[in-house]
This record gives C-alpha cells, structure tokens and sequence, in this order.
C-alpha cells in the first residue's frame, strides 16, 4: 500500500497517525519532496476526474490567478498544474495494487476499508 500526499498536511498526518496506530504497513511518498510523475498523475486520472484531485478549496488553488485556473479544461492541463504545483494535488491519496482506495482522510472510510 502507498499513501501518496506531503509530510506537513495536518490531514496527511491524521491518515499516516491511524494507518500506524493499526499496524498497517504503507509506504509514504511526499509528493512536495519526491515530485510526482505524469505517469502516475495519468494513472490517477484514468481512475478519478480532475476535478476530484486537484482540491480548489485548498490554499494553493486560491492563490492561483483566475487565467490559470480557468486554463485546466482537460486532463494535459490539469496535468501540467499538478506537476508544477504539486500542493494542488487533493491529499492524502490511499492507493492499493495501483489502484485509489481513498481520496482524502476519513477514520470511517479507512476503518471500512482497511479492517
């Protein structure tokens, strides 16, 4: 299991606290030390729609200039922003087998999935 966000995210820290408290083993990649591929933003977007990973109530969004954030109209776009501004990307991101079990932070989600 790989749990994909950045290492100072308060809600990244609440996925990594309750995946460690019940022993599940995951390996963490921080996407603000580590990048992200567009491969995996491909993989990503084939599973989930953009609107879905890149999180516009987030403070990296709000500080983007309108002219940007009405240019991410497909998935190059939104592709070529997330590469570039990897704090837009919505967090944590729970992957299993290459494959997203969960977008976000949720006890409940995680417990139902996860036990």
């Amino acid at each position: 299991m790989k749990l994909y966000g950045i290492s100072n995210c308060n809600t990244v820290k609440k996925a990594r606290d309750w995946l460690t408290a019940h022993q599940i083993a995951y390996e963490f990649h921080d996407f603000k030390k580590q990048g992200i591929s567009e491969q995996q933003l491909q993989s990503w977007l084939t599973q989930l729609p953009e609107s879905k990973l890149i999180n516009r109530a987030g403070l990296t969004w709000r500080g983007l200039d309108e002219h940007t954030k009405q240019s991410i109209v497909d998935n190059a776009s939104a592709i070529t922003l997330m590469m570039a501004k990897t704090s837009v990307i919505k967090r944590p991101i729970l992957e299993k087998d290459s494959k997203i079990i969960a977008l976000g932070f949720s006890e409940t989600e995680y417990s139902a999935l996860l036990k």
